[in-house]
């Protein structure tokens, strides 16, 4: 059940929004799986389907081909988003995100982004929408020395943003950020707009990314 608290006249509740960013944000869904199909058609001359791939959805690339049967794993997570480039024209900010991340900033809350992409990835396939101005912490996969599902990416937010867990939210779609946030004390948001897995166990179910104004402190 969502906290829910009166404050001076208005409603609840968390301070601080963390969003995930690959199938929460933005949809990255196509492009990731099918530059790796091209990838490891390439390097290991397996032709795998979509359905067999996306376990890699919300996961270090690094991490993801440590499963195939690839020798130089930065070799190939270096064409992987080479070939992912090929793809650029699939990815798009799912509908109404960008409107509601800007009023969070507008609103002054708390907001940052956990994310598996590295740096550079992030710079990539994130800043070209224009949205990364409207986040106040981002931790990528390159800054902690653990990744989702471990809660170290969660934690390190929290302390950059000086944020308890209890007044904190992780949005996200995939088990790795539900195991991520539930280890890490925070509660849980399912973005039913870019999961795979509808029935994951989550604090909340967000239908549509207007219902994220909803669970943040609103003064009336």
């Amino acid at each position: 059940m969502m906290k829910s608290y009166e404050l001076d006249g208005g409603k609840i509740v968390y301070k601080c929004v963390i969003f995930d960013i690959d199938g929460t944000i933005i949809d990255t869904e196509k492009a990731v799986i099918s530059s790796l199909q091209k990838l490891l058609q390439l390097e290991t001359g397996v032709d795998y389907s979509a359905d067999e791939l996306t376990f890699v959805l919300g996961i270090p690339g690094t991490v993801s081909l440590k499963r195939f049967n690839i020798t130089d794993i930065e070799k190939a997570c270096q064409k992987w988003n080479e070939y992912l480039k090929e793809y650029y024209s699939d990815i798009r900010v799912f509908p109404g995100l960008e409107e509601i991340i800007k009023q969070l900033h507008n609103r002054k809350i708390k907001t940052g982004i956990v994310t598996s992409k590295t740096k550079q990835e992030l710079a990539d396939d994130f800043y070209p929408f224009g949205l990364y101005d409207y986040f106040d912490y981002i931790v990528c996969a390159d800054d902690t020395s653990q990744h989702k599902p471990d809660p170290e990416p969660i934690l390190k937010c929290l302390k950059l943003s000086k944020s308890s867990p209890t007044e904190t939210i992780y949005i996200g779609d995939t088990s790795y950020d539900m195991q991520c946030a539930q280890s890490a004390g925070v509660d849980f948001a399912l973005a039913l707009w870019g999961t795979k897995d509808s029935n994951l166990n989550a604090t909340i179910k967000l239908n549509h990314p207007k219902e994220i104004l909803d669970i943040v402190k609103i003064m009336i």
